[in-house]
């Protein structure tokens, strides 16, 4: 077989790799009026989904414009909702800052643990939303039950996006121009493809269609799932 095979496992990967930095582009370009951000998320992780199930369009563009119209409202919702946690976590910051002695440092330990609890639910929040049929609410209880449940990926997930972040922005604080080019072209898609690895993992312990493959159920309906209801 060519190496350049049309069937071959080069051509194969790289049209993959195409249609990551398709899905990328679209990504930045959707996210630029901000309040988007939530929905062009979703859009990203329901794309990476599709291409790591080898379950993509033949055109990818198409595919990413209806996942945004899907997940429009309820992601731009979740993405509102994340915006008002993290100005409340802003101003938290600049109080305890300023408060010295034990009580201060109280506070600013209370300040870190709130960090880390939004950062584990956030992981989970639009891949969620993208693959689950759920209302606003349910989605935010998911992903932080989710994130308990699923500790080693939670943890996982979050190294592999702060240290991409770290490698690209902070290893070599004179390449930021370099490192933006990179993130603009492929690294949204790259980061969320690879974090797909650990949310499949995760999602086989609530995946109704997993569950009932194995024929079991969940010890208790800590999850809810109104498309699948019991389940999750």
């Amino acid at each position: 077989m060519s190496l350049f095979d049309m069937n071959g496992p080069l051509m194969y990967n790289l049209g993959k790799l195409a249609n990551i930095f398709l899905c990328n582009v679209l990504f930045c370009l959707f996210s630029l009026p901000l309040f988007t951000i939530g929905a062009a998320l979703s859009a990203l992780f329901a794309c990476m989904q599709a291409i790591w199930d080898e379950d993509e369009d033949d055109i990818i563009a198409k595919q990413y414009w209806n996942a945004f119209k899907q997940n429009f409202r309820q992601g731009t919702a979740i993405w509102m909702i994340c915006l008002l946690a993290a100005a409340f976590l802003g101003i938290y910051y600049f109080i305890v800052t300023s408060m010295t002695g034990t009580m201060g440092r109280v506070y600013r330990i209370s300040f870190f643990m709130m960090c880390v609890i939004f950062l584990f639910g956030f992981q989970y929040l639009f891949p969620l939303q993208a693959r689950y049929r759920n209302s606003v609410r349910n989605t935010l209880k998911n992903a932080w039950l989710l994130s308990i449940a699923a500790l080693p990926w939670t943890v996982l997930s979050i190294l592999l996006t702060a240290g991409a972040v770290y490698l690209s922005f902070f290893m070599n604080p004179n390449g930021v121009s370099l490192a933006v080019f990179l993130w603009g072209t492929l690294g949204f898609g790259i980061v969320a493809y690879l974090n797909s690895i650990f949310f499949n993992k995760a999602f086989q312990m609530i995946d109704p269609e997993k569950l009932e493959a194995a024929h079991e159920a969940p010890r208790e309906a800590l999850f809810i799932d109104e498309e699948h209801a019991g389940f999750f």
